[in-house]
């Protein structure tokens, strides 16, 4: 095997070569495989226009039920704060709910933000969560705290506290594990997987070195997927609980019965997308009937300068955020069930991973189930191929 030279923290890494094999590599070894490869669901309980909190948590459960009668591997719910937009504050709350109105899809936390919580609470609620609904639970961790300065203080007070992600993840393994001074009741000796969420290469070498399945967040940030993944499995260590590297990227999914209807259900990711970087959040908000009519809208509504007899280009105008919204949402799949399948099938020529977690901003709540539907039937027909 050949050995690279990467210095942790920096950029100066030989990433180039590193890919270029470990892509080879897998061409050669694995040439397009796509069997066995699991299909499951992340949900931020968006809030639809004109809905409140508890109209989001229904949809939630239904999409929920929806997917476990379709075949979805598991059901993750994420953790946000301070964020009118989104009913997954009280993350632990919805996955209980959730796994009530459910039978047999495994459900978890993508993520819990460990600098928001002690790895001890953590451990004694998802503890209860194994106890209730055993071998269901999934406890994805995410070193982030996922919201402004003024929220994390209000959620943990001590801001100045230096988070050390390894040192808490392998605390809250102890509590599990039941080798810790003081015991985590009931999870002293229950088996709750942990999954290491990340959206850098920091998280890959974490995952890798810990011998723990690795989550990268490809649906929002996906500019080091690649490279995250692939240091991932060039230094995974095996441990008790994973043999083998295992990845699930995150992506997004808009699938119609065609291309051009799903184009114009894909209007709302866009838009959900422009609102989070501009600091509009307004939840999922109806498509309208063309990606251009979405920047005409938006030109018409917040940003309209004029100097004398110039007039500016729509170009001019929304360059920078066209910019950002497309490469944060470049891991998407969007057409019709064909179209998706190579969308699918070039992704996993590009980079090995074992699952998709699939987010989908779909405004109309049929048409979106609709469309995980159809996901479903593509990556089953592409296993079958």
């Amino acid at each position: 095997m050949i050995e690279f030279k990467i210095k942790v923290n920096s950029f100066d890494f030989y990433f180039e070569n590193l890919l270029i094999y470990t892509s080879k590599q897998f061409i050669k070894n694995n040439k397009g495989r796509l069997n066995n490869m699991k299909l499951s669901v992340l949900n931020l309980a968006p809030l639809r226009s004109g809905e409140n909190f508890k109209d989001a948590i229904d949809a939630m459960v239904r999409l929920a039920k929806k997917t476990e009668q379709l075949g979805y591997e598991r059901y993750w719910v994420a953790e946000h704060h301070n964020t009118k937009s989104v009913a997954s504050s009280a993350t632990q709350l919805l996955i209980q709910h959730t796994l009530a109105n459910t039978k047999n899809i495994r459900v978890g936390s993508g993520g819990v933000m460990l600098p928001n919580h002690s790895p001890y609470i953590v451990a004694e609620q998802y503890g209860t969560l194994e106890t209730l609904y055993p071998g269901r639970v999934d406890l994805g961790l995410g070193r982030a705290p996922g919201t402004d300065y003024n929220t994390a203080r209000a959620i943990r007070r001590n801001t100045n506290r230096e988070l050390d992600f390894k040192k808490e993840i392998i605390e809250l393994s102890g509590y599990f594990k039941d080798t810790r001074p003081v015991h985590a009741y009931p999870a002293a000796g229950l088996n709750v997987p942990f999954y290491i969420l990340g959206s850098s290469t920091d998280s890959a070498y974490l995952a890798a070195e810990l011998g723990l399945p690795y989550s990268f967040a490809s649906h929002f940030a996906p500019a080091l997927m690649e490279n995250a993944v692939a240091i991932y499995r060039h230094y995974f260590k095996p441990s008790d609980v994973l043999k083998e590297p295992y990845v699930i990227l995150g992506a997004n999914a808009v699938v119609a019965d065609t291309d051009e209807e799903a184009k114009i259900l894909s209007t709302t990711q866009i838009q959900s997308f422009l609102n989070i970087i501009t600091s509009n959040p307004q939840g999922m908000v109806p498509p309208v009937q063309s990606e251009e009519a979405v920047w005409k809208n938006y030109i018409a509504t917040t940003k309209v300068p004029h100097f004398g007899p110039i007039a500016f280009e729509h170009d001019e105008i929304v360059d920078h955020e066209k910019s950002v919204v497309k490469q944060m949402t470049k891991v998407s799949f969007i057409g019709s069930k064909e179209t998706v399948k190579k969308q699918i099938a070039d992704l996993k020529r590009r980079v090995e991973f074992d699952e998709l977690m699939i987010n989908s901003y779909i405004y109309d709540e049929e048409a979106q189930h609709h469309s995980y539907e159809l996901l479903k039937e593509a990556v089953d027909e592409l296993e079958n191929e």
